[in-house]
C-alpha cells in the first residue's frame, strides 16, 4: 500500500454509525489534508457528535493522533 492510498472495506468514514471505538480505520490528520496522506490505527474515541460529516468523522486513535476517517478497515471484532 502506497502513502495516501486507502483500502476499501465498503464502510464510509462520513457516517458515524459505521465507526466504533476499537475499529481499525485510515485517517487523514489536519497537517496532511493538502496531500491526503493517510495513517492507520485503532479508534479510541469518536469526536464528531453529528451523524454525518462531509469530510469524514473525526476520531482520536489509541495512540493519540486525531483525524478524519477516510475508510473503515475493520470493526473491533475482526482484529
Amino acid at each position: 500500500m502506497t502513502p495516501g492510498e486507502v483500502r476499501e472495506s465498503g464502510a464510509d468514514g462520513r457516517t458515524r454509525n459505521a465507526i466504533r471505538p476499537g475499529a481499525r480505520v485510515a485517517i487523514v490528520q489536519k497537517k496532511d489534508q493538502r496531500t491526503g496522506k493517510t495513517v492507520e490505527g485503532t479508534v479510541g474515541a469518536v469526536l464528531t457528535r453529528s451523524e454525518t460529516h462531509p469530510h469524514g468523522i473525526k476520531v482520536r486513535l489509541l495512540d493519540g493522533r486525531v483525524g478524519r476517517v477516510k475508510s473503515v478497515l475493520g470493526d473491533a471484532r475482526s482484529d
